[in-house]
C-alpha cells in the first residue's frame, strides 16, 4: 500500500511529465486534460477513477493497479496493460486512441471499448468474454488464442480474426466487416 491516498480529488490540466507524479492510491478521482506522457505510474493504484482528454502515451504501467477506471477522449498509445497487476483489472474506453498497446494475456471480461482506435494492438491470449467493441478500428490488431466469446464487434472495422485460433462462440459481427473472419483464406468475395 502506498503512503499517499487521494479520494474524490479532481486533477485539472496537470502536466505530470514535468511535475512529479506522486505514487499513491487514487480512489474515485478525476483527471481532466492531464499529461501523463512517458510518466512512470508503477506501483500506483487507481480505483473508480475517470480520465478525460488525457495523454497517457508510453506511460509505464509495471505493477500498476487499474480497477473500474474509465477513459474518454484519451490518447493512450503504446501502453503495456500486460504489465499491470492482473487482479481486478478493469477499464472502459470511449473515443480513445490505444494504438500499439498490449493486452497480452490480460483477463478483462465485460470490457467496454466504444468508438476507439485499437490499431496494432496485441490481444494475444487475452480473455475478453462479453466485451463490447462497438465502432472500434482494429487495423493490424493481433488476435491469437484470444477468448472473445459473446463479444460485440458490431460496427467495428478492419479486424482480422482466425476463428480456428480464437474462441468466438456467440460473438456478434456485422456485415460486411464479418468477412474479416475469412482473411486467412485469401478468398475473393464480390
Amino acid at each position: 500500500m502506498n503512503s499517499q491516498f487521494f479520494e474524490d480529488e479532481h486533477f485539472e490540466k496537470k502536466d505530470f511529465s514535468i511535475d512529479q507524479f506522486p505514487q499513491a492510491d487514487y480512489e474515485a478521482c478525476t483527471f481532466n486534460n492531464c499529461n501523463f506522457s512517458a510518466v512512470d505510474l508503477g506501483g500506483s493504484k487507481f480505483t473508480d477513477c475517470e480520465f478525460i482528454e488525457c495523454d497517457l502515451s508510453n506511460t509505464k504501467l509495471s505493477k500498476t493497479v487499474i480497477q473500474d477506471c474509465s477513459f474518454s477522449h484519451c490518447k493512450m498509445i503504446g501502453l503495456r496493460f500486460d504489465l499491470c497487476e492482473g487482479f481486478g483489472f478493469s477499464i472502459s474506453a470511449t473515443n480513445c486512441v490505444l494504438n500499439h498497446s498490449s493486452f497480452f494475456n490480460v483477463k478483462t471480461p465485460n470490457t467496454n471499448f466504444s468508438n476507439t482506435k485499437l490499431q496494432n494492438v496485441d490481444f494475444t491470449e487475452a480473455v475478453l468474454i462479453n466485451s463490447n467493441f462497438h465502432a472500434c478500428d482494429f487495423s493490424e490488431a493481433i488476435f491469437e488464442n484470444t477468448n472473445i466469446e459473446k463479444a460485440d464487434f458490431r460496427e467495428a472495422i478492419n479486424y482480422s480474426i482466425d476463428p480456428e485460433n480464437n474462441k468466438i462462440s456467440r460473438a456478434h459481427f456485422s456485415i460486411p466487416e464479418v468477412t474479416g473472419l475469412l482473411d486467412k483464406y485469401q478468398l475473393k468475395i464480390e
